[in-house]
């Protein structure tokens, strides 16, 4: 039987990602378009929180989001990157995966496990730049 909420969201995915809304509208609209993007993708993220869809999967899908939105921001190639990577695509697929079993797997956990290290490395060197940019001032 046919879900008319992942019909929808099957048709929001395949409109940003491969119709190429998306990266049409960050190309347009330079770090706004980005953000546009995102609060549209948050749709497919909605239904899985409704679903009670495991916080791990929810996570790894704003995580999704966050890469895309991140990618996108670079002016022109950041643009053509958002042609590859597909964030709403992505999240589709979790969404469908995971809307019987409501359960993350070993996957799930390890992506946002690397994400949450990857955002504590990059925190960890902006804040020796900044203290390095500083001392070569004093």
């Amino acid at each position: 039987m046919a879900d008319p909420e992942i019909d929808r969201a099957r048709t929001l995915a395949r409109v940003l990602d491969h119709y190429m809304v998306d990266p049409l509208i960050g190309l347009v609209l330079p770090g706004a378009g980005d953000l546009i993007g995102s609060l549209l993708g948050l749709y497919i993220i909605g239904i899985a929180a409704r679903r009670r869809i495991s916080p791990v999967v929810i996570a790894r899908m704003l995580m999704n989001l966050a890469i895309d939105a991140g990618i996108g921001i670079v002016p022109l190639i950041g643009d053509l990157a958002d042609l590859a990577f597909k964030a709403n695509d992505r999240n589709l697929q979790l969404l469908v995966e995971r809307h019987e079993t409501r359960q993350a797997t070993a996957r799930d956990w390890l992506a946002v496990g690397g994400a949450i290290l990857a955002l504590v490395a990059v925190t960890g060197l902006a804040i020796y730049a900044v203290v390095a940019v500083i001392r070569a001032m004093l």
